[in-house]
Formats: structure tokens, sequence, C-alpha cells
């Protein structure tokens, strides 16, 4: 049986972020193929242009889970009706130099929850704008923009009864588009 890496970027990095905690109960909902491995990007320096020639080490250690991963999973807050800085700088270190992506061809899930109404759908929106641009294959269906209202998370941590149903539906999807993405690959067909 195939093991499925997942590179996890949670846009947050705030100790008790809730879409920390969502990426962690996420996790719990996919099948025991898949691992979940949140990439660590606090220690990347702002992305300059003139450091392309010589990536310091948290640059290359991004790029290199990027590489290793099955999948993407992009899990954002919203900030400012945006994404956040560091997802933002993490994505512009790993697509550089230019013509060395590690983004290039990977199968990606984006989703996010905020206290807001409007649950990230700005954010996620402009994500997928920068993911398509860097040849990102993005599960378009279904969206998920999140509303935390006090029952998204159970006392364990795992996803909340009210939920549950609607974020299986989700990484049952996202699940399945790895899979093909993969499935596609090995049979030299590019998606």
């Amino acid at each position: 049986m195939t093991q499925y890496t997942i590179a996890v970027f949670v846009g947050s990095l705030r100790r008790e972020s809730i879409n920390r905690k969502l990426a962690h109960a996420m996790a719990t909902l996919a099948p025991p193929d898949f691992t979940f491995e949140q990439v660590q990007m606090d220690d990347l320096p702002l992305y300059n242009q003139d450091d392309d020639a010589h990536q310091v080490a948290s640059v290359l250690r991004v790029k290199a889970e990027i590489g290793k991963a099955h999948g993407l999973l992009f899990i954002t807050p919203e900030y400012n009706r945006s994404i956040p800085g560091v997802l933002k700088n993490a994505i512009d270190h790993a697509s550089r130099p230019y013509g060395q992506s590690a983004w290039a061809g990977k199968p990606a899930g984006v989703l996010g929850a905020s206290v807001g109404a409007l649950g990230t759908a700005l954010a996620q929106q402009h994500l997928r704008n920068v993911l398509a641009y860097l040849d990102v294959a993005t599960l378009g269906q279904p969206e998920a923009f999140i509303h935390a209202k006090d029952d998204l998370f159970a006392s364990d941590g795992s996803i909340g009864e009210a939920s549950r149903k609607f974020l299986q539906g989700w990484m049952d999807h996202y699940v399945g588009w790895v899979r093909q993405h993969a499935s596609d690959h090995a049979g030299g067909r590019r998606s």
C-alpha cells in the first residue's frame, strides 16, 4: 500500500491558532495511508531575490519537504482580506530561483477557519490565484469556508459533531484528489 505524505502549511504562527487546531483535527479524518506533516515557516527570512543563488538552510528545508510530499494542504486564516505574510513569504521562497519552483505539479487542498462569518473566503481566493500561477493542482470543490463557532472542535480537539460530516466529505474529496494525481503521474500523464 502506498503511503502518502502531505506537507501542511498553516498560515498562522499563533500558539492557539484556530487554523493550527483545524490542521490537527483534519488529519484525523484522513485514512491511515495519509501522513500530515506541518511545515515550519517561522524561521524563514523575508524573501529577497538577492538571496536566490544562496538560499539559507531553512528555505532549503522547506523546499525539500515540498519535494518529498505527495500533496499539499494549505490551512489559512484571513488577515486584512488576504493571506498572511508568513504564508506568502514561504510560497515566494519555495518558488525561487526562477525556473526552480518546488510547487509545480503538486496537488493541493485549501481551507481555513475564522471567527468571522466569511470564514477566510477572500484569503482562500487570493491563495488559489497564487497557486494557479505556480502550477499547483488545487482541488476546486468542495470549498470550505469555515466559521469557527464554539462547537467547531470537540473537547478532545477533534472536529465537532456539527461540522464532522461536511469536513469528512471535504477530506474524502481531497484524498481522492491526491490519489488521482499520484496515479496520473505514475502512468506518465500530467493532470
